[in-house]
């Protein structure tokens, strides 16, 4: 069986807001390994507004904007200026986790694990899916912001995504003020760096250093 895959991921940002940040953009998209981001512009929506899939079994992701995809995988893009490798992983947040969870396995979609331990953000459980070189972290909307949203029917949304990069101190460097110094990670062995709000995004993002896990 072959696994599911990500061809490209929609953005309603600017191109020019990343161009700024070292990323090298050509037109209105840019290539993390083998995967395009393509910038919609803020007329487009909020944040992640779709993704495209190769080698899905059905287009029912409770909910995630998602289209099939027949594109051939892409041979991966070279580091970016900024010291960018790759996506680590892209996140996902449920009101109904077991619901979303059966969800994208019913699509195809490779679960690795599920982590039953709270994150540093509260949110109580986590699932894990493969998507080729990439990873879909699906959290779980914690119960105080569930009751605040309008409970559990609502679907899927996408948050943000993590980013691979080579050295992850060159890279703040690089993204200074946009970017903090580097902290320890969840993940033993991994620092991580979120980029701020001045940096004008439409999406969160955080800079990950490799790890052991990691080639």
């Amino acid at each position: 069986m072959r696994m599911a895959s990500i061809d490209e991921i929609t953005i309603a940002d600017e191109p020019g807001s990343w161009e700024d940040l070292g990323f090298l953009v050509d037109g209105d998209s840019c290539q993390l390994a083998g995967v395009r981001l393509r910038f919609a512009g803020r007329s487009a929506g909020e944040g992640i507004v779709g993704w495209s899939l190769r080698e899905l079994a059905g287009d029912d992701l409770d909910g995630l904007p998602t289209t099939g995809s027949a594109a051939p995988v892409r041979p991966p893009a070279p580091a970016h200026p900024n010291g960018v490798l790759a996506i680590d992983h892209i996140v996902a947040i449920s009101p109904a986790f077991e619901r979303s969870v059966g969800a994208l396995e019913a699509a195809g979609l490779d679960l690795r694990r599920v982590r039953e331990e709270p994150t540093p953000a509260g949110a109580p459980r986590q699932a894990f899916f493969r998507l080729g070189q990439e990873i879909l972290e699906l959290v779980e909307e914690p119960a105080e912001v569930l009751e605040r949203s309008g409970g559990p029917e609502r679907p899927v949304r996408f948050w943000g995504l993590a980013l691979l990069v080579e050295d992850i101190d060159r890279t703040v460097e690089l993204m200074a003020p946009h970017a903090p110094p580097a902290r320890d990670a969840v993940q033993p062995g991994r620092r991580i760096s979120t980029v701020r709000r001045s940096a004008g995004l439409a999406v969160p993002i955080a800079l990950m250093s490799r790890g052991e896990d990691r080639p």
